[in-house]
């Protein structure tokens, strides 16, 4: 049994989707069993560890806990309120004769179906008896209750006892972070599938944060651009030349953003082999403004930059390509860029571009080159993230015409 100590707690994320059609799946507790729809998870005899999700009652037992249990960035009690009452979230807690054990923080954030094991705590008394076990295995069949299939976390390098379990419980080491905690302490990375029948995906697309609100399509160019050429150096310098380059709306506030051609120039003009799909070949996102004089420079703009595409024997094909041939393309070498809505996932009526960076049979990986840091969340919650591929059909057009944009990235002939 893995031993939970005092550096117990695990800041973890579930990278995935809400996929509420995937069959075959079954999971069940370390002594515990389900009561009704994830509502409780209790133990079936008395003296037996029992699992159940939280209520207001357990405040003042859960504040007890994590000030007993952690020295420094505690759960507050006016936190703890809201993950019980208004926050996306499950807080679950182990129990024996009524005597609380140990919690568990799992946070379901963006319509991308995220969720995060925010924390785990385990007191004094329970240390040795399985209950870090039991808590991540609730936290799994949490997960899975709300629709998601994958689960992945950070553990500090020097957390043994928490490696051990993770280790044994089915969790893949697949990445670090240097200098990641507050006392610059480097952090694994770790994931797992909850369904059997899942393969976990490399990572083949580097990650590149976008540093402005409206640089997404440079920040994505610029991951689809390395992941060809390794030799390739991001930087906020390059990010912002690629913006002045590709730049062609205009928001109904603030700086402009960037559409498919002026990406696809940028990157076409650095050497790449490059191809456009649009669904429509008009003035793109010309909706997103009002202004009549802002409407006929972004119509200028667009006619130049089909112009420059054509000398530069940049095809635009004029229908988006589905899935199934993103995915040949994919395991041909390309990297697709994609535009989505951001409404689902922010709620923010803007257009946003990711990086497409896997596929599997249930699902298309994104790179999302914008972390919502005002959510708490990290890198990791933007890194490879599995959308189901219902979701991505969904999501991946903007605007009342439904525009579907797709740049795709290949090295040129012969590099």
């Amino acid at each position: 049994m893995a031993v939970f100590t005092d550096q117990s707690r695990i800041y973890t994320l579930s990278l995935s989707v809400v996929n509420r059609h995937v069959q075959g799946f079954t999971h069940y507790l370390f002594a515990v069993r389900r009561l009704s729809a994830g509502d409780m998870l209790i133990s079936t005899q008395p003296g037996q560890i029992e699992c159940r999700l939280a209520s207001k009652s357990d405040l003042s037992a859960l504040v007890a806990l994590e000030q007993q249990s952690f020295d420094e960035d505690q759960i507050s009690r006016r936190q703890f309120l809201h993950l019980l009452t208004r926050a996306n979230a499950a807080v679950l807690i182990a129990e024996q004769d009524g005597q609380l054990l140990g919690d568990v923080v799992v946070l379901f954030n963006r319509a991308t179906s995220t969720a995060r094991l925010y924390s785990i705590a385990v007191s004094k008394a329970a240390r040795r008896m399985g209950v870090g076990q039991i808590l991540v295995e609730a936290a799994e069949t949490n997960a899975w209750d709300h629709g998601r299939a994958w689960i992945r976390l950070e553990v500090r390098k020097d957390n043994t006892a928490s490696i051990k379990l993770f280790e044994g419980l089915g969790y893949r080491r697949f990445g670090q972070y240097l200098d990641y905690y507050e006392d610059h302490a480097d952090a694994w990375r770790y994931e797992k599938t909850l369904a059997p029948d899942f393969v976990a995906q490399p990572v083949r697309v580097p990650y590149y944060r976008q540093s402005l609100e409206f640089t997404c399509g440079p920040a994505a160019l610029i991951m689809a651009m390395q992941a060809l050429d390794p030799t390739l150096v991001p930087s906020r310098k390059l990010e912002l030349r690629l913006w002045r380059e590709a730049t062609t709306i205009f928001m109904t506030a603030g700086h402009g953003g960037c559409g498919p051609y002026g990406l696809a120039l940028a990157a076409a003009r650095r050497g790449f082999d490059v191809a456009v799909y649009v669904s429509e070949t008009s003035i793109h996102l010309i909706d997103s403004v009002r202004s009549d004089e802002k409407k006929e420079v972004m119509t200028l703009v667009q006619e130049d930059m089909e112009e420059q595409l054509a000398e530069l024997k940049v095809p635009i094909h004029e229908q988006a390509p589905d899935v199934d041939e993103l995915r040949e393309h994919f395991n041909a070498g390309a990297i697709p860029i994609a535009l989505i809505s951001s409404w689902q996932i922010y709620e923010s009526r803007v257009p946003h571009w990711v990086v497409i960076s896997g596929f599997d049979d249930h699902f298309v990986y994104l790179n999302d080159p914008y972390v919502d840091v005002e959510l708490g969340e990290t890198e990791i919650d933007s890194i490879n993230i599995p959308i189901s591929i219902d979701t991505f059909h969904h999501i991946a057009r903007y605007g009342r015409r439904g525009l579907r944009a797709i740049v795709l990235i290949k090295q040129a002939p012969g590099q």
